[in-house]
């Protein structure tokens, strides 16, 4: 059974660099075609992905957060990890880890089919 867990500090502060890391258990990090995001929910607004990384380290974040977002990982843990520097009171969200699945001979992704329960990180200003 394949669980994703997420970890890290419940409260930073303005400036700050956040820092989440995903533990994935029951499957590796490195399993061809599994891509690996971070995905936040922000209080009373929808999903918004924040980036992946791929099964051979490779990363592609979303261009409103790629200033501020290192997606990094730690293969002989099974881990990844969340880094978003300069954060803000709108940074304050609950975030989540999920895994996704591309199909090379269709040439599209599944769909998240796992997700972490989600950790609520809050901004102080």
């Amino acid at each position: 059974q394949v669980q994703l867990q997420e970890s890290g500090p419940g409260l930073v502060k303005s400036s700050q660099t956040l820092s989440l890391t995903c533990t994935v258990s029951g499957d590796s990090i490195t399993t061809n075609y599994y891509y690996w995001s971070w995905i936040r929910q922000p209080p009373g607004k929808g999903m918004e992905w924040i980036g992946f990384l791929t099964y051979s380290g490779g990363t592609y974040y979303s261009p409103s957060l790629k200033s501020r977002t290192s997606i990094s990982r730690d293969t002989s843990k099974n881990q990844f990890t969340l880094q978003l520097s300069s954060v803000t009171p709108e940074d304050t969200a609950v975030y989540y880890c999920a895994r996704d699945h591309y199909i090379p001979t269709n040439r599209i992704f599944s769909g998240f089919d796992l997700w972490g329960q989600g950790t609520q990180v809050t901004v102080s200003s």
